[in-house]
């Protein structure tokens, strides 16, 4: 029996394979694209180890090959299908037939004739940019250009995903083909906006047949309660980038680490995200010296050794956001105890004191809220209000973890309230709610922070669908410049641009680095050294 494990990125390649249809949700089904992971059918998979072939992350593995950590998987997989009865696996069900029709009656899209020689610029390298380049490689003839603001590509899977799921990140690895593409013009480390040394949205507009805007959601909610702008209070996202190595989050959060610290951190919010920072965080710092998190936050994390993470969920644990799969995996950590406490009047423990060294653990508060983050200068406890009593926390951390929104583009328009680009099933629209020709939007920024990399592959192939209905129409407008002028543009605008051998370039450096002391890589957290790496010398 094969199992899948917490690293698979439900892009559903493992589907398509699978001759006995052991393997749900299906895109067709119910769940998918907001279930983390797939699951295997333990009672109809037959062994035959096809969709670990495909499985482009290296999540799926026989059940009796899985280490400590992941053998809960079993269960976890098992689980799914005692608790979804309705769905079914069986022979044959190859292709059209998963979703209960015969093949005879499957009708195949006609492919609409598309005016030759597109041009199109895709502004982002994370899952939605990589599947919206696949869908655009394969359904089309146009060029594409490629362009991200930082050096190297990958979007939230090299900057969000924790550095204990490397797997998860060899996603990556189906995109660098891509990249590869001689229809593919990569540019890195190239801004879009109207600062200084930026491309502007106009501009490719007018070098473009058609724009997308594949630029994640990556600016943290706040909680808006008294206390929040102290030191040692932060984000999710904040943390995240400073422990995954993004270049310009270099700032350590202040952690108390003199003879007042608790060992204590408070996370609010019980989405996945949390629960990747509570597990870095109480994770023994000698586990994660094996992965790939910035030396910058490996040394920090080393002297401050929390102890006790509290995670603070304002309903009952039936509601809370995160998955079963990266709940479970929290009892694979070792030395590590989880507590749940899900009844408002039970008793708690103390948490007024520091927490004990001798011991790590992960407490879960349900239907509980902060009031207020105390201190003079920085976090030194936080109030919080459970059920009907208000309990003080002593802590030298408090992240908020609440939702996430996309960050606004100068020159484009912008949904305050929603957070994210205005679209009509992701065509971008302007402020009096008009769509603008040739300019698209998808993943996060179109829908908002839902779903995986499974749903924005589907976001991204339906964008691109609809950017080919437009142009098979004739209502998307072509540009009158020539290719060569974009590259002139670039040049006079950045003065580092990285294309695809600048890119592998970084990518060699870092692996090496990272093969000089056991690890998948060593990341570049500075700019400047990226460029270097990619072979720019210093002027």
């Amino acid at each position: 029996m094969f199992v899948i494990t917490q690293s698979c990125c439900s892009d559903a390649a493992c589907v398509s394979v699978c001759p006995v249809n052991c393997i749900h949700p299906t895109p067709e089904e119910r769940g998918f694209g907001t279930s983390d992971i797939l699951h295997i059918d333990p009672q109809a998979c037959i062994d035959c180890g096809a969709c670990a072939d495909a499985c482009p992350v290296d999540a799926i593995f026989p059940a009796d090959k899985l280490g400590t950590r992941d053998k809960v998987f079993v269960e976890i997989n098992a689980d799914y299908y005692k608790n979804n009865p309705d769905v079914t696996s069986g022979w044959p069900t190859p292709g059209a037939e998963r979703a209960g029709r015969n093949i005879a009656d499957v009708v195949y899209p006609e492919i609409p004739k598309l005016p030759a020689g597109l041009r199109v610029a895709l502004v982002g390298t994370g899952p939605s940019g990589g599947y919206a380049l696949r869908t655009l490689l394969d359904r089309t003839e146009a060029h594409v250009t490629v362009i991200d603001k930082l050096p190297t590509p990958g979007g939230l899977v090299r900057a969000g995903v924790a550095p204990d799921h490397p797997g998860t990140k060899g996603v990556l690895r189906g995109f660098d083909l891509l990249y590869r593409d001689p229809r593919v013009t990569m540019a890195t480390n190239v801004e879009v906006g109207e600062g200084p040394g930026q491309i502007t949205p106009a501009e490719l507009a007018d070098h473009f047949d058609a724009v997308f805007y594949a630029v994640g959601a990556s600016e943290s909610r706040r909680l808006g309660i008294p206390g929040e702008e102290l030191a040692g209070s932060t984000s999710a996202t904040e943390l995240v980038a400073w422990y995954n190595a993004v270049p310009g989050a270099d700032a350590a959060p202040p952690i108390r680490r003199d003879d007042t610290a608790t060992g204590r951190a408070v996370i609010v919010g019980t989405g996945n995200v949390a629960l990747d920072v509570a597990r870095i965080l109480i994770s023994p710092p000698e586990l994660l010296a094996t992965t790939d998190i910035a030396d910058r936050a490996l040394r920090i994390l080393e002297e401050q050794n929390v102890h006790e993470v509290v995670v603070l969920g304002r309903r009952d644990q039936a509601s809370a956001a995160y998955t079963s799969a990266e709940y479970r995996a929290l009892s694979t950590i070792p030395g590590v105890e989880v507590v749940v406490h899900d009844d408002p009047d039970a008793e708690l423990p103390d948490f007024t004191g520091p927490a004990d060294p001798q011991r790590r653990r992960i407490v879960f508060l349900f239907h509980s809220a902060p009031e207020r983050i105390l201190g003079q200068t920085q976090v030194e406890a936080v109030d919080v209000r459970t059920g009907s009593h208000t309990r003080r926390i002593a802590a030298d951390l408090a992240v908020r973890s609440i939702g996430y929104r996309s960050v606004p583009i100068a020159g484009l328009p912008f949904d305050d309230v929603r957070g994210v680009f205005p679209n009509d099933e992701g065509r971008m629209l302007d402020e009096h709610g008009q769509v603008i020709p040739g300019v698209y939007v998808l993943g996060w920024a179109k829908r908002g922070p839902s779903g995986g990399i499974g749903a924005n592959k589907m976001c991204a192939q339906r964008t691109v669908e609809d950017f080919i209905d437009d142009a098979a129409a004739g209502v998307v407008p072509r540009s009158g410049r020539a290719a060569e002028e974009f590259g002139a543009l670039l040049r006079k605008r950045t003065r580092h641009v990285i294309g695809y051998r600048g890119m592998r370039a970084i990518d060699r450096i870092e692996r090496r680095r990272g093969e000089e002391q056991g690890r998948p890589r060593v990341k570049f957290t500075r700019i400047p050294d990226m460029v270097g790496a990619a072979g720019w010398r210093k002027r």
